[in-house]
């Protein structure tokens, strides 16, 4: 099995393509097959390096690594379309001389006022084949007065299109539906349709996964493919992503980019596993899975047609069932980078032995990486930024000055500066006071913090160390 995934880099690279690439991906592993990675960058004016490059990052991150194409080489000298334009234009060049193509001089005014009174008319609005019996004198003659033309495909009619499609089964395309499409421009550059279909047949790829969006293109390509003599491929087209809605995943729903996820502290792991379970059954109404596991169980023929539903907020409780998972050296190399880079500033030796007995706890309560700054910030800082609606909200009340004046007083006088020995204290002082745990350890935690949530109260005090612990209480107490 030799699939593709072929990206055009005009825009950063979508969650929808992201699981067509993993698709494409598990189908070349499944069966030892190759997966090849190609890019569809005919459309210069559109198309950035930029682009281009988060589609590789975006690939990379995720492990879905290639066999061949940009980038890693294979086969074929080229795996961008735009090195590979000569080659179109002979193709081209050949389907023109065996009279499977055609020379089109209609203008674009021409051609919008005859689709017009087509669909006035309640006829199909496509091109209506007027340059197709041209003479082929007249066609050298106006091509040689440099008269603008595109070259198109000589459509059979009548004739039908049919096709075995993995996921929709039997598909049929009568070609009283299918125009004679153009090849080339006028400009002399490839469509997409035979740019695209031209690196199938040259890099013999024998099945083609991708969007059901691009289901009306595939008459066009299999058309294209059997005028250069070639056999199709296999085809499967995955349904949309749809948002909770029930309309097309966009902008609309929140993020799109696969980029965004990986900036906000999702594991590639979590998001491989949750693409995974959109249009493809796992089996067993199992929704943990490793890659391996896919790779294992995963068949083309369980592709489902209906549409399926990108939920963020699954995917963000599944991101926080694979944190939780992480081993704790492993939950401290991926967090540490992000706290380092909310410091400004590397870890000392002493930074990372106050951070490691406390990552633990805040690796519990996480849903995103990126929480990990916030988490721990405190301890880091001689100087903390408190938070306004937690001021108000919590030291604000009477209570507050109480519950600090006991803290003060209870831990001041401890010995052994432990999470239990200060929990020990604490609980002391609230049964001495007559508080509760809301109102006498809330305002010990934000005097500490700057925060309402930040990890387990006892464990951050003896974190930070009894000295930088009752200086901040004196200080928020100060300032009551």
């Amino acid at each position: 099995m030799r699939v593709r995934f072929a990206p055009s880099p005009t825009g950063f690279l979508h969650v929808g393509a992201t699981r067509t690439a993993l698709f494409n991906w598990l189908a070349a592993r499944h069966s030892g097959g190759v997966f090849i990675l190609r890019s569809d960058d005919t459309d210069q004016e559109r198309g950035s390096d930029e682009f281009y490059a988060d589609i590789l990052d975006g690939l990379n991150w995720l492990g879905l690594h290639w066999d061949e194409g940009i980038e890693v080489g294979g086969p074929s000298e080229a795996y961008r379309q735009s090195e590979r334009l000569e080659r179109y234009s002979e193709v081209a060049a050949r389907l023109a001389a065996d009279e499977k193509a055609y020379r089109c001089f209609c203008t674009a005014a021409e051609l919008d006022e005859r689709r017009k009174a087509a669909q006035a008319e309640g006829r199909p609005p496509g091109y209506d084949g007027r340059c197709r019996t041209l003479e082929p004198s007249e066609v050298a003659g106006r091509l040689e007065a440099n008269e603008p033309a595109v070259l198109r495909l000589a459509v059979p009619r009548p004739g039908t299109t049919t096709f075995q499609d993995v996921v929709r089964e039997e598909v049929s395309f009568d070609h009283e539906h299918v125009e004679d499409f153009v090849l080339l421009r006028s400009d002399g550059s490839p469509t997409y349709h035979l740019a695209s279909t031209v690196d199938d047949v040259d890099f013999e790829i024998t099945h083609v996964v991708r969007g059901e969006d691009l289901l009306s293109s595939t008459p066009k390509h299999i058309l294209i493919t059997g005028a250069m003599g070639a056999a199709p491929p296999v085809y499967a087209h995955v349904s949309l992503l749809l948002g909770p809605d029930g309309r097309k995943l966009s902008k609309r729903h929140g993020d799109t980019a696969l980029h965004s996820y990986r900036n906000g502290g999702f594991l590639p792991e979590a998001v491989l596993n949750y693409l995974g379970l959109l249009g493809w059954s796992f089996g067993d109404d199992e929704s943990i899975f490793s890659t391996a596991e896919m790779v294992e169980r995963f068949e083309l023929d369980d592709i489902q047609k209906n549409p399926a539903v990108f939920d963020n907020d699954k995917l963000l409780w599944m991101n926080g069932v694979y944190i939780r998972e992480l081993e704790l050296d492993d939950f401290i190399a991926r967090t540490r980078p992000l706290v380092e880079a909310d410091l400004g500033r590397e870890f000392t030796v002493e930074d990372l032995e106050t951070y490691r007995p406390v990552a633990p706890l805040i690796q519990e309560r996480m849903k995103v990486l990126t929480e990990a700054p916030d988490q721990v910030r405190f301890l880091f800082v001689s100087d903390v930024a408190y938070d306004d609606a937690a001021w108000k909200k919590v030291l604000a009340k009477p209570e507050a000055r109480v519950s600090l004046e006991g803290a003060l007083s209870r831990l001041g006088d401890l010995g052994e500066w432990v999470s239990e020995s200060i929990e020990g204290a604490l609980r002391e002082m609230l049964a001495e006071l007559g508080l509760n745990a809301s109102k006498g350890l809330q305002p010990v935690r934000v005097a500490i913090t700057g925060s309402r949530i930040s990890p387990p109260l006892f464990e951050s005090l003896a974190a930070l160390g009894k000295e930088e612990s009752l200086r901040r209480l004196r200080d928020v107490f100060g300032r009551l």
